[in-house]
């Protein structure tokens, strides 16, 4: 079966995917650095809880099942990029920023970057499950 690509075929497409919250953004860098709370707001990624695995970590994803996972250093600067290798796929890069916009709010910009074998439509739904994973995390940072 053939799978459709769009007219951008061949080329680097991404998505920055952003949502504003009302919290301060190192209380909101903390949280959302934290891969044990990962499960409570990325329904895309971690279907479960993250166990650690050396220097990095082992999650079960709900489309890809076990995955290996790795995090970005803790930094100053709200970067909370992320890699993960799902069994026999090359390791993706998720880049992820927390950015203070007011004193007591903060943007999250997450830049869904398309895949070699991603069609319109898996970009189209990867983009809208990213947008409800960090309404999520908005939802839970503004409740803490």
């Amino acid at each position: 079966m053939k799978q459709h690509k769009s007219s951008e075929e061949g080329a680097a497409q991404s998505r920055v995917i952003t949502q504003r919250v009302a919290c301060e953004w190192r209380r909101a860098y903390v949280l959302a650095a934290d891969p044990r709370r990962l499960p409570e707001w990325a329904s895309g990624l971690a279907k479960s809880a993250l166990v650690p695995h050396g220097d990095h970590w082992i999650v079960r994803t709900p489309e890809s099942g076990e995955a290996r996972m790795r995090f970005a250093p803790r930094n100053d600067f709200g970067m909370l990029d992320h890699w993960v290798a799902p069994e026999g796929v090359p390791e993706i890069y998720l880049p992820l920023r927390v950015i203070g916009v007011a004193p007591d709010a903060c943007e999250l910009q997450f830049t869904l970057l398309r895949q070699p074998h991603m069609d319109d439509a898996a970009f189209e739904r990867d983009a809208q499950w990213i947008a409800r994973d960090l309404r999520t995390l908005r939802d839970l940072l503004e409740a803490d």
